[in-house]
């Protein structure tokens, strides 16, 4: 049974996964990974641990929740004015924070306790919502858009597969170079400003 089923927005629930992922981030840093057990984590949120076991799965399915969570960006992106200031700021915001050692584990955490894909799906949501509204504000101002599965394949896919795969030498300018040979809306042009 699929934890992300029985998960209600609000009342109890919502409580109790507030104190189990906040359990979580302390411990993390207070025991580390290695230490980590369900019986800990239960007994730092006021939970019985077969309420983190009936929730969860177990402990990897758990850190999974809690990494997800750390991911989802709490801000809209920023108005810079142009569609390629606005795009080429998210995207190295989005490198800085995933490159980070902290976001690296976190995005081990989201993937290593997905069995069913869904929280890599909800990471890829994060980032598609926040490009779109940033290709939304460009549309407001007539400026060429390209498509949101555009800026996902030229810009969000190489730099997550360099965070997880290739990182050594991985640097802002490569973020702004994405951006920069990003295909406009109208083909295999670059982005007009």
């Amino acid at each position: 049974m699929s934890r992300r089923q029985m998960v209600r927005p609000g009342g109890r629930s919502a409580r109790v996964q507030e104190s189990v992922h906040t359990a979580v981030r302390e411990l993390l840093s207070e025991v580390g990974r290695d230490a980590l057990t369900v019986p800990m984590v239960a007994r730092r949120a006021g939970v019985t641990p077969s309420t983190v076991y009936r929730r969860w799965g177990d402990l990897r399915e758990l850190l999974s929740d809690v990494a997800v969570e750390r991911l989802r960006p709490d801000t809209a992106p920023r108005d810079h004015g142009d569609l390629r200031a606005d795009l080429t700021a998210w995207a190295e915001q989005f490198l800085d924070e995933m490159a980070s050692p902290a976001g690296r584990a976190y995005l081990r955490d989201a993937l290593l306790g997905d069995p069913d894909g869904a929280n890599a799906g909800r990471c890829s949501e994060y980032a598609a919502e926040q490009i779109d509204a940033v290709l939304a504000r460009a549309a407001d101002r007539d400026e060429d858009v390209p498509g949101l599965e555009t800026v996902m394949d030229h810009v969000v896919a190489p730099l997550m597969y360099r965070v997880l795969f290739r990182p050594a030498g991985l640097d802002t300018a490569y973020a702004r170079r994405l951006v920069a040979e990003l295909p406009g809306a109208g083909g295999d042009r670059p982005m007009s400003r």
